[in-house]
């Protein structure tokens, strides 16, 4: 059965994003999401070479051999169109979830960016029927998340923690509700791997 599958790397206090993309952002942003810089299946995925064959880069290969459909915000797809080129590191299909729709945008390598205006539950429901067995990824940003997870939408949390207390920037939960039971724990390198059912 498809799930819905909510990835994301926080640090130690649950920043999961910065608040702007300012160069004091771009800071926190490092200190969030580098540890997957350095990891060769981070690296394939976006069309490079070398990389490091850690267990930090199976765990990234095993959570995203999983997932086939993924849903970002507006945010998120505003600023990382303009880098992800003509071939995205998707290769499947992506809902974003706006308020300002337009017509799909279709890419190499079988990534299409479909513009989603009626909400979170809209955007899950036009990727479970497009996922071919494969589960849905939650990849971004914060406001989405906890969307998802205030519709009770979201069937696992996967986190992805690095060892630093950031004080300030998004924290990934808020006022989110919802019960979790940890059903794994990888101590990898760069983060400790975290999985959780909802119940």
């Amino acid at each position: 059965m498809t799930k819905v599958i909510l990835n994301m790397s926080t640090s130690l206090d649950g920043i999961a994003a910065p608040e702007s993309a300012d160069a004091d952002g771009m800071a926190l942003w490092e200190t969030i999401a580098g540890w997957v810089f350095p990891l060769r299946s981070w690296r394939e995925q976006q069309g490079q070479e070398g990389g490091a064959d850690s267990l930090d880069s199976q765990v990234w290969a095993d959570n995203f051999a999983r997932v086939g459909p993924q849903i970002v915000g507006r945010t998120m797809f505003d600023y990382g169109y303009p880098h992800w080129g003509e071939n995205p590191p998707f290769h499947a299909p992506v809902f974003v979830v706006t308020h300002r729709g337009q017509e799909r945008i279709d890419k190499s390598g079988g990534t299409s960016y479909t513009f989603v205006t009626d909400g979170i539950e809209a955007a899950v429901k036009q990727a479970r029927a497009v996922a071919g067995g494969k589960d849905v990824l939650l990849a971004g940003g914060v406001s989405i998340a906890q969307q998802a997870l205030a519709a009770g939408l979201v069937d696992e949390v996967v986190l992805h923690v690095v060892p630093a207390l950031l004080g300030r920037g998004m924290r990934l939960f808020g006022t989110a509700q919802a019960g979790l039971r940890c059903i794994e724990t990888i101590h990898g390198d760069g983060a400790v791997h975290l999985r959780y059912e909802t119940r």
